[in-house]
């Protein structure tokens, strides 16, 4: 069982950057699709995007398309969320998840993933 574990975030300015990191403690991410959410106040979690149990392929929400980039190491132990280009709209608490094979390539809903990191702040000043 591998549960995740984030670092990296803090408050920044509009249009600065920020990497997130997301640390499998117990285990590697090897098999397991990595997904970043984000939960804003108020509102529901959603999908940041997401990479395959075999770094092959990806996938971005579209309001951070071309914006953020998601990579995960050769070793499966880190997965990264690199953000440039932030803006106000993309404060919220980020949330490193972990799907099992079975789940399919990259899974979209927070209900798909089976292991959960405890969140990290990120808010993007004005």
């Amino acid at each position: 069982q591998v549960q995740p574990v984030e670092s990296g975030g803090g408050l920044v300015q509009a249009g600065d950057s920020l990497r997130l990191s997301c640390a499998a403690s117990g285990g590697t991410f090897s098999s397991y699709a990595v997904g970043w959410f984000r939960q804003a106040p108020g509102k529901e979690r959603e999908l940041v995007g997401g990479i395959s149990w075999s770094g092959r392929n990806t996938y971005y929400a579209d309001s951070v398309k071309g914006r953020f980039t998601i990579s995960r190491d050769s070793t499966d132990k880190s997965a990264h969320l690199q953000m440039d280009s932030l803006k106000p709209e993309d404060t919220a608490v980020y949330y490193c998840a972990a799907a099992t094979p079975m789940r399919g390539n990259i899974p979209t809903t927070p209900a798909s993933y089976d292991y959960w990191g405890q969140g990290t702040q990120v808010t993007v000043s004005s």
